[in-house]
């Protein structure tokens, strides 16, 4: 039976991770790697998580199962961390799922059972799961263009020509902040003609959050999603912890719908349904931490004065590498960078130009440049820099 299966395509970050491991040489720097790292190159566990886990530990008395959907609580907590007061209780359907892939996996099972003609437009470039996870569900994808390499700004003309081909009943996949791996994020004037073209289409927006408060702050890189949620009949929002967190290995996700109040009870019971389907019941270590720290002033003061320093971190990296790059190439070609947002930028190559990165420089980024900013320090920007303005 098995020797008829198909290899499956080489990862290309994994392959990455291996050739960084396998570089025996010092100076070298992974920039490959999405997760998190502070200034020693750690992925650490966040205070308030340690301080919640002891609580857990103290206070849990049993394992038992929840329910199909997690624990109601985790997708309110969510909800409100999300949303805000854009949507009332009576048409929001949620469901903890499986990290953010799970939720992803989780809402386009949804539309393939409610429209199994839907297309679904997908930026390009995107977090590459976003085109194997539509294809896995059975439906049908369209790309439309993003990102403008040569600026390092949004691709607004070339976005809305390709979206203008979708159809009523389609649905258009969205970064609610931190455009991964751009950095790029749409305005709060694209929000709003978003909002315009999803509602005069019929097109319904899915947004994609995973990095909130890695841009600008929890609110503000909330408040184009919450902008559509405000004027959308229907609405999928899927939210992960595994960066804001850092609740990478514990899977901690939310899968949230908004529809008519008439509509929610079918949405509820089909999530449910397709979590029974697949994990049955929902991790919850992870989403009960999430909840306790949310529901709690303390340990959301501490998570919220962690997650501002992480996030200051970033910026002045970008803000670093992008000085050492006009320093090095003479000009603010590099300049973008500064402004993007999150842990991802794009910086462009070829294969040949990503290849003489890793081999004669020892800098680690993936095919088409894209380089995660917390993989930099303050002592190695300089070389990385140097690295960038010879190859590209």
């Amino acid at each position: 039976m098995f020797q008829s299966l198909p290899a499956p395509a080489a990862d290309p970050i994994l392959k990455v991770m291996t050739m960084y491991r396998e570089d025996a040489r010092e100076q070298k720097v992974d920039l490959g790697l999405g997760v998190y790292k502070d200034a020693s190159g750690n992925t650490p566990v966040m205070r308030a998580v340690k301080l919640a886990e002891e609580q857990l530990v103290a206070q849990q008395d049993t394992k038992s199962y929840t329910t199909l959907a997690g624990d109601p609580a985790h997708s309110k907590a969510v909800a409100k961390l999300v949303l805000g007061d854009t949507v009332p209780a009576a048409r929001l359907a949620g469901s903890s799922s499986t990290g953010g892939t799970g939720g992803v996996r989780q809402g386009l099972e949804l539309i393939r059972q409610a429209n199994p003609e839907a297309t679904v437009w997908i930026s390009t470039p995107t977090w590459p799961n976003h085109f194997a996870l539509t294809k896995a569900a059975g439906l049908k994808f369209q790309t439309y263009r993003y990102y403008d390499a040569e600026s390092g700004s949004l691709d607004r003309a070339g976005m809305w020509e390709d979206l203008n081909g979708a159809k009523e009943g389609d649905v258009v996949m969205l970064h609610g902040c931190c455009h991964n791996p751009t950095g790029a994020d749409l305005g709060t004037d694209d929000w709003a003609q978003m909002a315009q073209f999803c509602k005069s289409k019929g097109v319904m927006p899915f947004i994609d959050i995973a990095y909130q408060g890695f841009g600008d702050g929890l609110d503000e890189d909330a408040a184009g999603l919450r902008l559509l949620a405000g004027q959308m009949e229907r609405m999928i929002v899927v939210a992960s912890a595994s960066k804001n967190f850092g609740l990478y290995r514990d899977r901690a996700g939310c899968c949230l719908v908004v529809s008519p109040e008439a509509e929610r009870a079918a949405v509820q019971g089909s999530l449910e349904t397709i979590n029974r389907q697949a994990i049955s019941f929902p991790p919850d270590h992870g989403a009960r931490l999430v909840t306790m720290i949310l529901d709690d002033d303390a340990l959301r003061a501490t998570w919220e004065h962690e997650l501002a320093e992480m996030r200051d971190r970033m910026n002045a990296l970008r803000r670093q590498l992008a000085d050492a790059l006009r320093r090095e190439c003479g000009s603010d070609r590099f300049g973008f960078l500064a402004d993007q947002r999150g842990m991802f930028s794009v910086l462009g190559g070829d294969d040949a130009q990503i290849d003489r990165l890793h081999k004669e420089f020892g800098v680690y980024v993936v095919g088409g440049g894209r380089l995660n900013m917390a993989g930099l320090t303050e002592e190695s920007i300089p070389h990385v820099a140097r690295a960038i303005a010879t190859v590209l």
